[in-house]
């Protein structure tokens, strides 16, 4: 359970900067290298290649070496998991929203009643 919530929170931290974001929606794409991740956000190879750690760290990328290339790909398991646990949200905030309908439409005819 500890070792899932630190994935999480590690995924949660590594989707929180849009620069990642951007790097893993162009690596859904197709795999780039640490310069062509770099090219689009105008930043330095070195910030980039910090940025590509966090993700690594997270589980999202992996980096494989080739002399000099850095490829980075994209590893969605991580971000699976985040959904899941988004989703338990989406489905309490769901059931709260459809309380609410339900209050304000029983609630509506006893208004029209009272009005006149």
């Amino acid at each position: 359970m500890v070792e899932d919530q630190t994935k999480l929170d590690g995924a949660f931290h590594a989707l929180a900067h849009p620069a990642r974001r951007d790097m893993l929606r162009r690596l859904a794409k197709s795999e780039l290298t640490v310069g062509e991740l770099a090219a689009p956000v105008a930043m330095s190879l070195a910030a980039a290649s910090k940025h590509i750690q966090v993700l690594e760290r997270a589980g999202l990328v992996r980096r494989t070496v080739a002399g000099r290339r850095h490829v980075c790909r994209l590893d969605p398991a991580p971000i699976a998991s985040a959904f899941e646990w988004l989703r338990f949200y989406e489905r309490y905030w769901n059931e709260r929203l459809d309380d609410l309908q339900a209050l304000v439409e029983n609630e509506q005819p006893d208004d029209e009643e009272k009005r006149r």
